[in-house]
């Protein structure tokens, strides 16, 4: 398994990989002694999408190159927003992943859990309208690439309590 691109500077964590994601060490580099919060979003593969129930496993594909600088726009616009964020990560995995696999984290660590909840929620919605990753859906019959896709975004149009992305 190889990582395909990386950033790490400290307090923000941003990558795209094929390796297996794992939540506890991202939850434990996320809490550090002045944040009171962390807050995890973990997206895993489910056996449905859109009226199909028989979802066996998704494939993941992303346009490489741009992948962690649009995830540095979305960790930027999160530390504007606010101001107190203690650590940001947003990894993406890409390649073929079961069911119940990990395919998407949002981890943010904040004093107090009232940003911590609103700036994982703006993570994830802004890292599902603004970077370029494609899921294709693999089922019983066939295979289908996602039928909810929509034109790329920019991330500081997200706002988190009106979106709709799912």
């Amino acid at each position: 398994m190889l990582t395909k691109q990386i950033l790490n500077n400290g307090d923000t964590w941003l990558e795209l990989t094929d390796n297996v994601l794992n939540v506890g060490e991202v939850y434990n580099w996320a809490a550090i002694p002045s944040c009171g919060a962390v807050v995890v979003f973990s997206g895993i593969v489910r056996d449905h999408a859109d009226g199909r129930t028989d979802v066996t496993s998704l494939t993941y594909e992303a346009y490489d190159d741009q992948v962690v600088a649009k995830l540095k726009l979305i960790a930027d616009e999160m530390r504007v927003r606010w101001v107190d964020l203690g650590r940001i990560a947003l990894i993406h995995r890409i390649g073929t992943l079961s069911l119940g696999e990990s395919s998407v984290l949002v981890t943010v660590s904040s004093p107090h859990r009232p940003n911590a909840f609103a700036a994982a929620q703006f993570g994830i919605d802004a890292l599902k309208i603004s970077v370029p990753i494609w899921k294709q859906e693999h089922w019983k019959d066939g295979t289908d690439w996602g039928t909810n896709s929509h034109n790329i975004s920019d991330a500081q149009k997200v706002n988190s309590a009106e979106s709709s992305v799912s």
